[in-house]
């Protein structure tokens, strides 16, 4: 399939079923964040999946290739990363299974209605108002920064568009996770399971992945780490199994 590129647009192979994506050099590139949630969610056959703030598609893309649900969604507030996931979509032939829609995530439950899906992913803004931020009309800014959303705004969209039972995936920093569990039991989205990413084995975590039930019980288990690197630019064979690479046992 011919797919016309804008400047400074590139196609990338995401090593997956021979599937590709669309990004701007020049806007935000899916990182490893995304293909970590992708491998953290739990997506069950059949189950139908919002993914918010879902920037260039990556998460609908890869949880297509990966799993057995049967329709995702991308919710993404910025028109022309909407428009380019949309292409994304069309060139690995996954309209289908795959939908874009450019929209506000505050307005979630409004544009689906409510009790809409049984899985919600989100890839949220990281750095709040407590954190320096510059030029905020520019796609990173938006992607980096809580400029058009908050975290909470993210948690009372998705008790509302989840099913009754319906589970939260993210991924987030550590340094807000005090405040990320109450937000979520604040709107009544319970914490069951963690994983911390950690970028060497004696380091602090750099990233936490959260799964929460809507209105789920209190019980939480923590799962083993992901330690991303065993040498300075040499990944663990826990990342070159998550991104499906075969390497040997020194993880090369």
């Amino acid at each position: 399939m011919t797919i016309n590129l804008s400047e400074n647009e590139r196609i990338d192979d995401l090593q997956i079923k021979g599937y590709r994506i669309i990004q701007d050099k020049t806007a935000f590139c899916f990182g490893m964040d995304a293909v970590l949630l992708s491998d953290f969610a739990d997506i069950k056959k059949n189950e139908k999946v919002l993914d918010m703030c879902s920037g260039t598609g990556i998460l609908p893309i890869l949880l297509a290739a990966k799993t057995q649900g049967k329709y995702f969604e991308g919710l993404e507030i910025q028109e022309k990363m909407a428009r380019m996931a949309e292409r994304s979509v069309s060139l690995n032939g996954l309209e289908e299974r795959v939908g874009i829609r450019c929209g506000d995530v505050k307005e979630a439950s409004m544009i689906y209605g409510r009790d809409a899906f049984d899985v919600i992913t989100c890839n949220p803004p990281y750095m709040n108002q407590n954190h320096g931020l510059k030029n905020p009309d520019e796609p990173k800014a938006i992607a980096r920064h809580e400029v058009l959303m908050t975290f909470e705004d993210a948690c009372a969209q998705a008790f509302a568009v989840l099913k009754p039972g319906g589970r939260l995936y993210l991924v987030h920093r550590p340094q807000r996770l005090s405040e990320l569990i109450t937000t979520l039991k604040k709107h009544r989205m319970e914490p069951k399971r963690l994983r911390f990413v950690h970028p060497y084995i004696d380091e602090p975590a750099n990233m936490v992945l959260i799964e929460a039930f809507k209105d789920g019980r209190e019980q939480m288990r923590i799962d083993s780490p992901i330690i991303v690197y065993s040498a300075p630019n040499v990944y663990t064979k826990q990342i070159y199994d998550i991104y499906g690479y075969d390497c040997d046992a020194d993880g090369k």
